[in-house]
């Protein structure tokens, strides 16, 4: 829709982060290589509102961010509830096994060269 430059639906109450697979395979490599005993959280490097990350993807391609309609997530009425805000600390998996994701623009870029 964005291509086309139709309106869409965007809710801006809801948080993700992005995760991309290459990332999460990079963590599981670098728990096995040093032997890492414990919980790890892997996850992508950025958490932003739904609303952000659509913008940041219109931005990333050049696209007309302004036809995006901010909505609130009771307005979609969705069979299941949503939690707001989704994310994890990486502090631990920074220090200890020297993870550190791509940033979503990098992210999409990775993506980019596959197709």
């Amino acid at each position: 829709a964005l291509e086309k430059g139709q309106p869409i639906n965007v809710v801006d109450d809801q948080f993700r982060t992005p995760t991309l697979a290459e990332d999460l395979a990079k963590g599981c490599q670098l728990i096995e290589h040093k032997q890492a005993e414990g919980i790890y959280n892997i996850s992508g490097k950025d958490q932003m509102s739904i609303l952000e990350l659509v913008q940041r993807v219109a931005n990333y391609f050049d696209l007309d961010a302004s036809v995006l309609r901010v909505v609130s997530s009771e307005s979609l009425n969705q069979p299941a509830k949503r939690p707001p805000l989704t994310g994890f600390d990486l502090t631990k998996s920074r220090k200890v096994l020297g993870y550190e994701p791509h940033s979503f623009e990098q992210g999409i870029g990775v993506l980019m060269e596959q197709l």
